[in-house]
């Protein structure tokens, strides 16, 4: 080859490696015009928290009637306004007068709430409209004109795992900060709230970014950040809006969410547990515990009920029906298939407005009479009543952890009235079906517990 056609050859290679780097650049995410966008809408947020008076005797003031006696007045104010607690955090405009969503724990216990817009000097007095502590969101109001920018409320359902999002919001007081990443999961439960249901992501999201807005590429609101892992990095959690929409008319309209209740206590349906029931799969609610006089209770459910579906859709686990049943108003009508001992039913619950109160009960006397199943020593309580007396260390019945005084009721829902019954039951169930449910009381408050066997 000579040397002008090595020199062609050259040039269309490069124009090549041009044109893809071009290409590639071009595939690349624009932040620049959703941030220019969006930024206007989104607020800073600033809370004041001043100290309770104290429950004490008044300090008296040891200068009164002398010219000292004002200064020491001053001087007390003074030490009242030093020890009140300040807080920041983010939020945004949901609609052009003034309305503004923000996490609850951002204004919680806030004497005093004021509002920034983005670049502007004036701060605004805002009233909380609303809260919510179980979902972590408030709506809050400021009086500031009828033509706000504002952002809305996309579709949290159809992002995706990978999809691009944008977080902006006052971190460390660092107004409008705008930063990007990508949804990492979703469906988190983190422990903040029974109806956990967290968008993961690893847009940068620090202290001061509570409340302010995650956005999808079209500029909608997909998620309402809320948390980080302190320890961790690019380890962000939004509410997603969904949820959000949820709520936010009940606060605008009555300052508070009411939920549907069902009555009842639950955990999810392990394998073990499903072996036991002889299910097909894991999956389901099973039923703790029906307080008396209850939704659940007049509807005729009973503890060991498995909740397969609601309203036609299968119940996945205990998150599931909770956070479902939690969506529905009180009043509403909850359409429940549960299987009971093998056989499926169909059952109509009215639900009741959400109450947490705990029902307790007192534990009974107890006597020893030891008979040991799975590692614990049996013994029988009052009103026939099986005990766990002792608990062997690394035993089935300590890694399922069941503890000394529990009360055993029920053996794969058999109702045991001695340590014999309950000891024989344990035997020939577990030797039949390869693993045991075993309902249990501890301090009144009845759960389940399923133990394979080989």
């Amino acid at each position: 080859m000579n040397r002008s056609n090595t020199l062609k050859a050259l040039t269309i290679t490069f124009i090549l490696v041009l044109m893809v780097c071009s290409q590639a650049l071009a595939d690349l995410p624009q932040f620049a015009d959703l941030a220019e966008k969006a930024g206007p809408a989104v607020v800073n947020v600033f809370t004041e928290t001043l100290p309770k008076p104290s429950k004490g005797v008044p300090q008296e003031n040891p200068f009164a009637g002398t010219p000292f006696e004002e200064f020491f007045q001053q001087f007390n104010q003074f030490q009242q306004q030093q020890r009140a607690t300040h807080s920041l955090g983010s939020g945004f405009l949901i609609s052009s007068d003034g309305y503004i969503l923000t996490n609850y724990h951002v204004v919680e216990r806030a004497d005093k709430v004021q509002v920034k817009l983005d670049k502007g000097q004036k701060t605004y007095k805002a009233k909380i409209i609303g809260t919510d502590p179980d979902t972590d969101l408030a709506l809050i109001k400021i009086e500031a004109g009828s033509s706000l920018p504002y952002l809305s409320l996309g579709d949290s359902g159809k992002i995706r795992v990978g999809d691009w999002v944008v977080a902006i919001g006052n971190p460390f007081g660092l107004s409008n900060t705008v930063t990007a990443g990508i949804i990492s999961a979703k469906g988190r439960v983190i422990g903040a709230g029974p109806y956990d249901d967290f968008l993961q992501t690893d847009a940068s999201i620090n202290p001061g970014n509570s409340g302010g807005p995650l956005l999808n590429m079209d500029g909608q609101v997909v998620g309402i950040n809320a948390a980080i892992v302190a320890s961790g990095k690019g380890i962000g959690f939004a509410i997603p809006s969904n949820i959000a929409k949820n709520v936010l008319a009940q606060l605008k309209e009555h300052g508070k969410v009411s939920r549907g209740m069902l009555g009842i206590t639950i955990q999810s349906v392990d394998e073990n547990t499903a072996k036991a029931l002889g299910l097909k799969e894991a999956k389901g609610a099973l039923v703790n515990q029906v307080n008396p006089g209850g939704p659940a209770d007049k509807a005729g459910i009973q503890p060991g009920d498995v909740i397969t579906e609601l309203n036609g859709q299968p119940v996945e686990d205990s998150h599931d029906l909770t956070s479902r049943i939690g969506a529905m108003p009180p009043g509403q009508t909850a359409r429940l298939v549960l299987l009971r001992k093998g056989q499926s039913l169909n059952v109509n619950v009215t639900l009741t407005e959400r109450d947490l109160k705990k029902f307790q009960q007192g534990e009974e006397d107890q006597s020893a009479n030891p008979e040991n199943a799975l590692g614990m020593s049996l013994g029988s309580g009052g009103q026939n009543q099986v005990v766990v007396m002792g608990v062997d260390p690394g035993s089935k019945a300590a890694e399922a952890g069941i503890r000394r005084g529990d009360v055993l009721a029920e053996v794969n829902q058999k109702p045991v009235t001695s340590p014999e019954e309950a000891a024989k039951l344990i035997a020939e169930e577990g030797k039949a079906k390869g693993a045991v449910i075993l309902l249990l009381r501890r301090q009144g408050q009845p759960f389940f517990r399923s133990i394979p066997i080989q």
